[in-house]
């Protein structure tokens, strides 16, 4: 008898669909010699703090004493709710799946956890805290959970130990993020009196959109000036504008240009039209996808990746936590019999093998986001699930269509005396092609009609302009910083350069090379939760598809730059390039969290700083000196130190915690109470961007700053 252990409920019917003739158990399902039970997600999670370090005696809440907590070894426990408790309906599953893989009838086990390194380790755990004598273990792998796949796959199960990598980036993964989750939310939350849910990948997400509004908000337009002509030839306008731009104080030099061109002669030197193939977009990947779906019916990422999810347990699209946009040369066969399905719904496809479509260098797991031979009946689908589904179909159509798109591409060159050459372009679809199917929204811009030898009536005046801000972060020009992070940030200026036509003519091997080296923040499996869970923390805000900071946001990022908690891009991708050797077996589980400790030990180690560049500000409650107005008790809060006598008395005493951009000690506070002065204070940050260092002294009941 075979076991096959399912992540979750839905996989499991899949599953036994593919099988058939599977009869309904208590808690499992039975049939055609094998067993099927199943997960619910999650049935263990690592325990917490206590579990290692317990607190002390009397001490029911989060304290210093027993942090940091770096365990010798992590214990996994049936996954607790709010209250601590385990679920009853957790322990009863669990009990069922400890139950079936003991029976002396059962001879193999078979992990079908969702095909990734997350469900590799869901079943991982259930079987190793089930199993008491070893049995022959082997895994489902499942690129979609139509029954052909299932069958399919059931025939090229491979040894658990194929998948040992997978597993060990999974636990690395797991222990790495519960130490930093864990150990910094508790730090950061005694430090400021809020709770803050600080993460190794949710800290830089938000610090992203904390730089991009703090960048649009302290934003200056400058003004300069380019040189342009608008005149009419042959009844045409010809615009022409120059490349040169002149700062504000330069106009005369705009105004000299303008009159030494227009004291010349403009002539078309060169007509240029040929055809050309205008190439379709890859096909999905998740990220690529939610970036679509964003934009086009302003769908969140936990929106459209729930629908996508439920499409995929339903049989109609392959796995969707894809990071790749290509197809896997064995997957040659199955694309044929999916391109059949689409002939007799009446589209014109015909398959291709090209690398542009088939690479398996550029496939870590998964290949690209299709649609399955299963078609779905449009009218049970929801709105929603249809504007879905049919974008990832109508991609594939486009990508294997028969009929090609071809447009004449023309450029004409002008060239003013012995200056400069002006190119004007345009494009027009001369065959629809893919465009009929696929969406394709520029539109046909037809050049005027100009010859070689042409003379072109000019008249350059200096034409104003203004810089503009950066935009915010969009669902898709964030979803691509996070997949390469160091790639150039052109969207920090202008968002038309990430959304140029992304057709697989596209080179984007600098983007694969970034993702399967683990500079990615996050991953295509863990993203969309995480930038959800920030949500919910009111970190940061989503309206349609534009994100912005929230002061929650605001209040969590200036928090940890005070605490010098760095957990900014550089560290993280660190962390995701350790990893990354884990899945390779370059380095061990235990290597990754040495890194990870090393990391934590500097932030929580006090060090012997000299007291001018001391930025440790103590503890919310810490009392630090006497109010020099009415004699209360100076205490750390929230936003820096003030009187404990504002409620009664109303005093108003208060220290700022933070000033231009200098996180102020508690030392250099005491020493402020009793000497009157502090330290001087090296790295104040002016307004205008210069650093300077300064003494705060108190005057008439105020901190000023003293320079002498």
């Amino acid at each position: 008898m075979r076991l096959i252990i399912a992540e979750k409920p839905s996989l499991a019917r899949n599953i036994g669909a593919g099988i058939g003739k599977m009869n309904n158990r208590n808690g499992y399902l039975e049939g055609n010699g094998y067993l099927i039970t199943w997960a619910f997600g999650h049935l263990f999670s690592l325990a917490d703090i206590e579990y290692y370090n317990p607190a002390p005696e009397g001490v029911n809440h989060w304290t210093m004493e027993n942090l940091p907590c770096f365990p010798q070894k992590f214990v996994f426990q049936l996954k607790k709710d709010a209250k601590k408790q385990v679920d009853p309906g957790v322990v009863k599953q669990f009990n069922v799946i400890k139950q079936l893989c003991n029976r002396p009838d059962v001879d193999m086990i078979i992990n079908a956890g969702d095909a990734d390194r997350e469900g590799e380790i869901i079943v991982r755990l259930c079987i190793q805290n089930a199993l008491e004598t070893p049995k022959e273990i082997r895994r489902l792998w499942l690129p979609d959970q139509t029954p052909q796949t299932v069958a399919k796959a059931l025939g090229e199960m491979k040894l658990e130990s194929e998948y040992h990598n997978l597993a060990n980036e999974g636990f690395a993964r797991t222990y790495i993020d519960w130490l930093y989750g864990v150990n910094l939310t508790r730090y950061a939350t005694l430090k400021t009196g809020t709770l803050l849910r600080v993460g190794r990948v949710i800290v830089p997400i938000v610090k992203a959109i904390y730089d991009r509004d703090m960048a649009i908000k302290n934003f200056v337009p400058e003004t300069y000036y380019i040189i342009g002509s608008k005149e009419f030839t042959n009844g045409e306008v010809i615009e022409l504008n120059g490349k040169e731009k002149f700062p504000k104080d330069q106009l005369y030099k705009a105004q000299e240009l303008c009159d030494k061109y227009n004291a010349s002669t403009a002539v078309v030197t060169a007509v240029k039209r040929k055809k050309d193939t205008l190439y379709p977009g890859k096909l999905y990947s998740l990220s690529k996808l939610q970036n679509v779906l964003g934009k086009k019916y302003k769908m969140s990422m936990k929106q459209s990746l729930d629908i996508i999810q439920k499409l995929y347990e339903n049989g109609y699209l392959t796995y969707p936590r894809t990071n790749s946009e290509y197809l896997a040369t064995t997957e040659q066969g199955k694309v044929k019999t999916i391109l059949e399905n689409c002939k007799k719904l009446g589209y014109p496809v015909e398959f291709k093998f090209s690398k542009k479509i088939f690479d398996d260098s550029k496939i870590e797991s998964h290949s690209a986001l299709t649609p399955t031979y299963k078609i779905p009946d449009s009218s049970k689908l929801s709105p929603d699930e249809m504007k879905v589904y049919s974008t990832v179909f109508r991609r594939f159509v486009a990508v294997f269509c028969a009929e090609e798109c071809i447009v004449e591409r023309s450029e004409i060159t002008i060239r003013v005396g012995d200056y400069e050459d002006f190119s004007i372009k345009g494009t027009v679809i001369l065959q629809k092609g893919w465009t009929k199917y696929d969406d394709y929204t520029q539109k046909d811009k037809i050049l005027p009609k100009l010859a070689k030898g042409d003379l072109v009536n000019i008249n350059f005046k200096p034409v104003e302009k203004e810089t503009a801000p950066p935009r915010h972060y969009t669902i898709e020009t964030l979803n691509n910083y996070l997949k390469n992070p160091f790639k150039e940030d052109k969207a920090a200026i202008d968002d038309k350069q990430q959304n140029a036509d992304d057709n697989y003519n596209t080179d984007d091997s600098e983007d694969y090379k970034a993702i399967f080296e683990g500079l990615e923040l996050g991953t295509e499996a863990t993203r969309t939760g995480i930038i959800d869970n920030a949500r919910s923390s009111q970190y940061i805000n989503l309206n349609k598809d534009v994100y912005t900071i929230l002061p929650g946001g605001i209040f969590m990022i200036e928090s940890l730059m005070q605490m010098n908690i760095n957990m900014d891009k550089y560290k993280t991708s660190q962390l995701g390039q350790a990893l990354k050797k884990v899945y390779h077996g370059k380095i061990a589980i235990e290597d990754a969290i040495a890194l990870t400790e090393k990391e934590l030990t500097d932030i929580f180690s006090s060090k012997d700083v000299p007291i001018e560049i001391d930025t440790d500000n103590g503890f919310v409650g810490d009392e630090v000196g006497l109010c020099p107005i009415c004699g209360g008790r100076i205490k750390r809060t929230k936003f820096g130190y003030g009187c404990s006598n504002y409620r009664e008395t109303g005093c108003k005493f208060a220290i700022g915690g933070y000033i231009l951009g200098r996180s102020i000690s508690k030392s250099n506070v005491q020493l402020l109470l009793t000497n009157g002065r502090t330290s001087k204070i090296q790295g104040f940050t002016s307004k205008n961007g210069k650093k300077f260092d300064a003494y705060l002294k108190l005057q008439d009941g105020k901190v000023v700053f003293d320079f002498s």
